[in-house]
């Protein structure tokens, strides 16, 4: 396919070259020129502005730092919304909010253009070496007419819902990451000034049940089915065990935020009635707040992990 390609800086560089790679033709724009030399090398043609490159292509990607520029380049002057025609197809890769890519997608539909948010997960490394998870929201048929071009960019594309799905799920991700990253700093902070070499540290609680999980598959066993009965671990002694962290960390003076505002929604749970449940349970305090009930079928659970397996 002949595809356009804007924004070649970190990330997008890499993804760029990986799409030539894939056997397709390559057309290119940045802000900055010199940005796009090795791509031009390896025979990528170059365009002046964005609405040339949706001209000239059959599928338009982006990768931007962030909502303005996405902005800027979909719908301002010389944007891509100026060269679309009915057909045409815009991905945005970027980390991008839900409701200007519901917009952007409003106006390009306006003339029969396509627009798909597909966040992406990986890093640089994975950008250059093509292990990136791909997350995709917008029109299913355009999404599977066009997956052979976000082969060529990531490993694991996965089709999320309608335009706007593929942000969320990013901004889930991410998010959670930097949560549990400001949570280890603080309870990491509080075991090395207790007095326990960082390096040993790290080492033995890697090997403890968080350790040798991946982050996301405990959600399987209690808050996705909505199962806490009967407990794995119960709510009182998870509690405790808070507990007895926030009190090391007031001894060596270690301010637990995260800790105090866990102990207090355990508590909060506790004081329920659900002492004797699963510690997860507390999950449920949340659900209230949002105004949802979560429930997903145990047998829809693991379809999903024996397709893992089968794919692994």
């Amino acid at each position: 396919m002949k595809v356009g390609f804007i924004g070649l800086g970190t990330m997008g560089s890499g993804m760029a070259l990986n799409v030539l790679k894939g056997g397709h033709e390559l057309v290119v724009h940045d802000i900055n020129r010199e940005a796009v030399g090795l791509h031009l090398e390896a025979g990528a043609a170059w365009a002046d502005t964005p609405a040339q490159v949706m001209e000239v292509s059959e599928v338009v990607f982006t990768s931007l730092p962030g909502p303005p520029d996405v902005q800027a380049v979909a719908l301002g002057d010389n944007g891509l919304i100026h060269g679309a025609r009915p057909g045409k197809v815009y991905f945005d890769l970027s980390t991008n909010s839900p409701t200007l890519l519901r917009h952007i997608h409003a106006e390009f539909a306006k003339v029969g253009a396509h627009v798909l948010d597909a966040p992406v997960s990986g890093g640089p490394r994975g950008a250059r070496s093509g292990r990136l998870a791909i997350w995709v929201g917008g029109d299913r048929e355009v999404y599977d007419r066009y997956k052979t071009v976000l082969d060529a960019i990531g490993d694991k594309p996965y089709y999320v819902g309608p335009i706007g799905a593929g942000s969320i799920a990013k901004l889930v991700h991410n998010c959670t990451g930097y949560i549990i990253q400001t949570a280890m700093a603080e309870t990491f902070s509080m075991g090395i000034k207790a007095g326990v070499d960082p390096l040993v540290l790290w080492q033995a609680v890697r090997q403890g049940a968080l350790g040798r999980r991946q982050t996301f598959d405990s959600l399987t066993e209690h808050f996705l089915p909505g199962l806490y009965d009967p407990p794995d671990f119960a709510l009182r002694l998870a509690r405790k065990d808070v507990s007895l962290a926030v009190e090391v960390g007031r001894e060596f003076d270690v301010p637990m935020r995260l800790a105090n505002m866990t102990y207090a929604e355990l508590t909060e749970a506790l004081n329920r009635g659900w002492a004797q449940r699963d510690s997860r349970v507390a999950m449920l305090l949340q659900e209230e707040r949002a105004g949802i009930e979560v429930r997903v079928p145990p047998e829809k659970i693991q379809e999903v992990l024996d397709s893992d397996r089968k794919n692994a």
